[in-house]
């Protein structure tokens, strides 16, 4: 006789992993979520949502190979922040405040320890975000991936009223660009990360002095930060055009994302500080300043367009959320050789 589990899949694993993971999930869990882990599907209701003509905005995303260095690192508790934070970053430039998330787990060998620790990260996440965890998959799948390797991927909905959706269609001449401090390298660009850092011998816990002392593991494994609570305050605060969260791609894909046709973004370099680590990757890989700026968030996380006389409303409302928030640049006529983003 040969049984799943001889197979490679031990469900017993798969429900200790579950058993671990309730603890951490109900933590996220408002009025609006009917029921609890384990069904074939997660409940949540909108009837109190007091939003006038709701739209649902929804949004799908992983952590990408950010996670081939929490592998190295043997460090599984922030990559669920990732994951949260690249999906609601997203689904809350539309404007739409999250209020559900689910997530994905793959893995070669079901360790249920270190998916709690997984599950963890996702939920802190969600609670950063005020959404709730309300489901999720963790799939055991034998001979898929390498030996102490998983993928993570996750799913938001949120809710937004059609008049107050933003899609960036009234995004004009003139517009302020105000950029709100990243807390790292966040999601993206991890492939060249790992290419220009991943050398052999390189002691990923030691202190680098070029990283203002933390060392490259510190760095590189620090959460995406979650903008969702400060940029919904920042909405009702000020009448905003549009927003561009920046993730892969950097400046140069991302904030032309936003501009309607006929339109430029310039960028003033030297308006916010960039953080030491994107000096030092550029250092490194010998790039020049459009590829590293098409690939990295540079030190801005999120960038918001709003007309002049919004821009003071918009930047104090950020502040007192407690992000660092700058004047990186305006919205102007495309010019004549047809790029949509200029970094003077």
């Amino acid at each position: 006789m040969v049984t799943y589990k001889d197979a490679g899949v031990d469900v017993e694993r798969g429900y200790e992993a579950v058993r671990r993971m309730k603890q951490h999930v109900a933590t996220t869990f408002d009025e609006n979520v009917l029921g609890g882990l384990g069904s074939f599907g997660g409940f949540y209701s909108i009837e109190n949502a007091g939003v006038d003509k709701p739209v649902l905005v929804a949004g799908t995303d992983g952590v990408g190979t950010k996670l081939k260095l929490a592998f190295l690192m043997d460090k599984h508790d922030t990559v669920g922040i990732d994951c949260v934070a690249m999906c609601v970053n997203d689904v809350v430039c539309q404007g739409a405040k999250p209020l559900l998330f689910l997530d994905y787990i793959a893995t070669g060998y079901l360790d249920p320890q270190k998916v709690e620790q997984i599950v963890a990260g996702v939920a802190e996440g969600c609670r950063q975000a005020g959404c709730a965890l309300i489901g999720g998959e963790t799939a055991e799948m034998p001979d898929f991936y390498p030996a102490g390797e998983y993928d993570l991927a996750g799913f938001t909905v949120g809710i937004v009223g059609r008049d107050r959706s933003i899609s960036g269609e009234r995004v004009a001449e003139g517009d302020v660009l105000i950029g709100v401090a990243s807390s790292g390298v966040h999601s993206n660009g991890y492939s060249l990360v790992r290419k220009l850092v991943l050398t052999e011998g390189r002691d990923l816990s030691a202190p680098v002095e070029a990283l203002g002392g933390k060392s490259w593991g510190e760095t590189l494994l620090t959460p995406t930060k979650i903008y969702v609570k400060s940029a919904l305050a920042a909405c009702a605060a000020a009448d905003v055009h549009g927003i561009a969260h920046i993730t892969g791609g950097g400046f140069i894909e991302n904030i032309p994302r936003i501009l309607p046709e006929g339109l430029c973004a310039r960028i003033e370099r030297g308006t916010w500080p960039v953080l030491p680590v994107f000096a030092e990757l550029q250092r490194m890989g010998g790039l020049t300043d459009r590829q590293i700026y098409n690939t990295f968030n540079m030190g801005i996380g999120m960038v918001y367009a709003v007309a002049p006389d919004q821009a003071d409303a918009l930047m104090a409302s950020l502040r007192q959320s407690g992000e660092q928030a700058y004047r990186i640049g305006s919205v102007q006529p495309i010019a004549s050789d047809g790029e949509r983003l200029v970094l003077a």
